[in-house]
């Protein structure tokens, strides 16, 4: 956890995320890892630390989205903002694919964002199958 972060500000964002990554929405208690505190501004770009910038995410999703706020939409080609978890619907920009195992993307904002952050990189997709196999995804939320 960031040290910065107060103890009280990180529950809250762990409660409001329901300790599933903001982003690829794995839960963390299927990980051998602890999610991250992220900015979703990133405070190199002038984000501040407060509620409302800040969310859950697993650290794959956390290290490939890094201080970006854009990304490239791989089927129109153009620059779009990345998901932003506080202020977009998570459901209005993605789905799950028929076996729900890959994040699909419905908008370009949730095409770039998919890429951008490798949301269905291949060990997570193959992981994915797993806990869906374990009844534990996808995720209700």
């Amino acid at each position: 956890m960031n040290p910065y972060i107060s103890v009280e500000l990180q529950r809250r964002v762990r409660v409001y995320f329901a300790n599933l990554c903001a982003y690829c929405k794995t839960a963390e208690a299927l990980t051998a890892t602890t999610f991250e505190i992220e900015h979703i501004n990133p405070r190199a770009l002038g984000g501040e630390t407060v509620f409302e910038n800040l969310c859950l995410a697993c650290p794959f999703c956390n290290r490939h989205k890094a201080t970006r706020q854009t990304a490239i939409d791989p089927l129109t080609q153009e620059e779009f903002p990345l998901f932003h978890p506080h202020q977009e619907n998570w459901a209005e920009h993605f789905t799950w694919s028929e076996q729900s195992d890959e994040i699909l993307g419905l908008t370009e904002i949730g095409r770039a964002t998919i890429a951008a952050l490798k949301m269905n990189r291949e060990a997570l997709v193959k992981v994915r199958r797993l806990w869906i196999q374990l009844d534990e995804h996808p995720p209700a939320f």
